[in-house]
């Protein structure tokens, strides 16, 4: 069979970008809070989340050409520090959700008012005294990103099955695969991100719906911490 000379190191592309889409359409902690965004606070917010997870793979790319990924694998104290991090901030982002579903439930006869945040959404809702919860989705998903071991791991596993070892600038193979995956993550957070502007002229007025779909992105992060705590290094 015939194929292509390598370009810049990269070898099999088309596999590669293949691979890409399916891994990036899986559903995950930092989509899934992205599209949440979205619904509850509109386009702006919903980018500002995905503005953090594209630092924080960035970040985690890095990380993983500069051989945080090996010291991952090799020391499984380390590992399991970052994962229960990990598990722990996304537990903490559930029970948000959960509390924020929960206020909506009890307040769903209640006269609509205009959300001073947006869309409004289970974490908007006023807390004691009055406040309004400030949410930072930059901050909130870049630290998700940020700590997920098998992020890291992922990505130079999956990285090294494509780039040439006899290529004399790894680096710069390194930095045009990551350059594809930011590509195809911005595509398909976009589509998110307008898919759940829609939804959220339904949920505006509709606390029932907010709140069920708030208990269920709840339920899903809680879901995804376990799934981290119970991750071991090797696969």
């Amino acid at each position: 069979m015939w194929h292509a000379a390598p370009v810049l190191g990269i070898t099999d592309l088309p596999t590669y970008l293949v691979g890409l889409a399916l891994i990036i359409l899986l559903p995950g902690p930092n989509s899934l809070y992205v599209l949440s965004v979205a619904a509850r606070r509109g386009v702006r917010q919903g980018y500002r989340a995905a503005g953090g997870v594209f630092c924080g793979d960035a970040v985690l790319m890095i990380l993983s050409a500069g051989g945080v990924a090996s010291l991952l694998t090799a020391s499984p104290a380390a590992f399991t520090v970052v994962k229960f991090l990990g598990a722990g901030y996304l537990t903490w982002l559930a029970i948000g959700m959960l509390r924020g579903a929960l206020t909506l439930w009890r307040r769903r006869r209640e006269p609509h008012r205009a959300d001073p945040n947006g869309a409004g959404g289970g974490e908007g809702a006023p807390a004691a005294g009055g406040r309004t919860p400030v949410e930072r989705p930059f901050r909130r998903a870049l630290t998700a990103s940020l700590l997920n071991p098998k992020a890291i791991l992922f990505f130079v596993s999956f990285f090294v099955q494509f780039v040439d070892p006899a290529y004399p600038h790894p680096a710069l193979s390194f930095l045009a695969l990551g350059v594809l995956v930011q590509i195809f993550s911005l595509t398909y957070l976009s589509v998110l991100i307008f898919t759940g502007s829609r939804l959220a002229s339904a949920f505006r007025r509709r606390r029932r719906l907010r709140a069920g779909a708030s208990a269920a992105a709840g339920g899903l992060f809680l879901g995804f911490a376990v799934k981290l705590s119970l991750a071991t290094a090797s696969g």
